[in-house]
């Protein structure tokens, strides 16, 4: 796409199915190293990832030419397939359909990212669902709480 010029940030949220916390740290790495393999192939570029036990945070500079949610199967489909053909954990491992997807400016990139990179720190004040709550509220997305996650309580 000739003399197309974007500038496109995007903050991406998942969770593991039945947000059960099956992402090990021992795995984390090898994760991260999969899923920025997936997002270089498709030609768009890694700013930060980081899995924690039931769900992970990526923050990707987009091009144009890919639909976000094609990324985010791909993203998906290659880690799980990863993650159980190399019987990384115990289990059949899967990622739940939905997904969150929140645009940010060039000037908040260095935010998200540390951000992202400290959700361990993060997580120990306040529950994935506060975070995610408060991501929909922040970006004053209408949502009902029937259709979010599947909530493990």
């Amino acid at each position: 796409m000739a003399n197309t010029y974007s500038q496109i940030y995007i903050h991406i949220v998942f969770t593991v199915l039945g947000r059960q916390n099956l992402i090990p740290k021992q795995i984390r790495e090898e994760l991260h190293k999969y899923i920025t393999g997936i997002v270089q192939k498709r030609d768009q570029k890694m700013l930060a990832v980081f899995c924690i036990p039931d769900h992970s945070h990526i923050f990707i500079g987009m091009k144009p030419t890919l639909c976000i949610s094609d990324l985010v199967r791909d993203i998906k489909a290659g880690s799980s397939k990863h993650i159980n053909d190399n019987q990384l954990i115990k289990g059949k491992f899967n990622w739940q359909e939905e997904f969150g997807a929140f645009s940010y400016s060039r000037s908040q990139i260095d935010t998200v990212i540390k951000y992202i990179l400290n959700q361990e720190e993060h997580h120990k004040k306040k529950t994935f669902r506060e975070e995610y709550i408060e991501l929909l509220k922040k970006f004053e997305i209408e949502y009902d709480e029937k259709y979010l996650f599947k909530w493990i309580e």
